[in-house]
């Protein structure tokens, strides 16, 4: 194993040495390896009440610290990560080594670095235990690179069932652009994907009268679902839907066919909900007048923190960056999904802040040393604003 350099400090060399262990376990989706089990270990000696349970091969932890009466946070997480070989890379993916102040690795920026980071935040923020109020919950889960259903959803059942309802919500993805701290996402664009099966008659294709083309058909409803205006979209968050697939079976080059399918993918604002767009593309289809039948599938909805005249988590996290950094981040809603969905509500406030996430899910995917001291200063200034007693959140 690498070690960390000398001049990082004693909270950065803890957190590079947690991230080790992470990167070190191959836990692809939706296999922990062990990781749970681990950031339970390290949470409980730190105080932390800790529960895991396993859903369909998918593991779960929620850990809580109760300080006082008072507001209620919880970082969201996963360990779970894309599969990797070792063809490109300069090291093992699963090796975390460390290279001229980088470490590298899969997981490392997506997002076993922001766990890490973290955990250390959470040790230095407990030496003020006399002066916190509040809650402070950790929630990982083992499935959120897969299809989420195990996951982050479950764990947000759990704390309805429990009349747990968080005030606010920080989630470590990979946020940043070109340096940690230069962007949060303090709201996603939902996901839908469609499935058109259309209806035609097959027939010689020398007598075209005599049928009806689906793969005709299929082209004038691709051009009429890609004119689609999108009224309700807002600076920053824009609607998009892209064609990901047109597939005639059987193919025969004198047969009309009688079948076509398009698949297509929306990403669509915040402004929007997915019953909502659903809607929008069914009344769009039906105009055709075609024979047709449409399916919806992985729905993922979309959400949004603004900014709160009073206790606004969008503000604390704004100004934590812009004490450690120097300046503000820039707001975004771009990007995938992630499980800040499960736990966006009219009350819980949902941030995504990270390190930068230019090499996530590509070979040598990296994190340098000197990101992971910087994220881990700007959790632990979020983590002392939003419960330390002297702080107004």
């Amino acid at each position: 194993m690498s070690l960390a350099p000398q001049y990082l400090n004693t909270r950065t060399s803890y957190a590079i040495e947690i991230l080790t262990r992470l990167i070190q376990a191959p836990s692809v989706t939706p296999c922990d390896a062990g990781t749970i089990a681990f950031m339970s270990e390290q949470l409980a000696g730190l105080g932390f009440t800790t529960e895991q349970f396993e859903v369909q091969g998918v593991k779960n932890l929620i850990a809580s610290y109760h300080f006082s009466d008072g507001p209620i946070l919880a970082f969201s997480g996963h360990v779970d990560v894309v599969p990797a070989d070792n063809r490109g890379w300069i090291v093992p993916p699963f090796s975390a080594q460390i290279v001229d102040g980088v470490m590298y690795g899969r997981g490392a920026a997506d997002m076993k670095a922001g766990i890490a980071s973290m955990l250390s935040a959470t040790r230095e923020l407990l030496n003020f235990r006399h002066k916190l109020h509040g809650t402070f919950y950790w929630l990982l889960t083992s499935d959120e690179e897969g299809e989420a259903e195990f996951g982050s959803k479950l764990i947000a059942d759990r704390l309805v069932e429990k009349g747990i309802e968080l005030d606010a919500c920080l989630v470590g993805e990979p946020t940043a652009h070109m340096a940690v701290g230069d962007t949060i996402k303090n709201g996603r664009r939902g996901a839908i994907s469609g499935r058109v099966q259309i209806k035609g008659k097959a027939g010689h294709v020398a007598y075209p009268e005599q049928t009806i083309n689906a793969a005709h058909i299929a082209g004038q409803l691709v051009s009429q679902l890609s004119l689609l205006p999108w009224w309700k979209d807002e600076a920053g968050s824009q609607t998009t839907l892209q064609v990901t697939g047109i597939t005639v079976p059987n193919i025969v080059d004198n047969l009309v066919p009688s079948e076509c399918e398009i698949t297509f993918n929306i990403r669509y604002s915040h402004a929007y909900k997915s019953q909502e767009v659903m809607r929008y593309i069914e009344e769009s289809l039906a105009k055709s007048g075609a024979s047709l039948a449409l399916t919806w599938e992985r729905p993922c909805e979309s959400f949004y923190t603004g900014a709160k005249q009073t206790q606004c988590f969008l503000t604390l996290v704004e100004q934590a960056i812009k004490d450690m950094t120097g300046q503000y981040p820039a707001l975004s809603t771009a990007g995938g999904t992630s499980d800040g969905r499960f736990f966006a509500t009219a009350k819980t406030q949902v941030i995504e802040c990270g390190v930068k996430n230019d090499s996530i899910h590509q070979v040598n995917e990296h994190v340098s040393l000197m990101d992971i001291d910087t994220i881990e200063k700007i959790y632990l200034s979020v983590l002392k604003r939003f419960f330390i007693k002297d702080e107004v959140f």
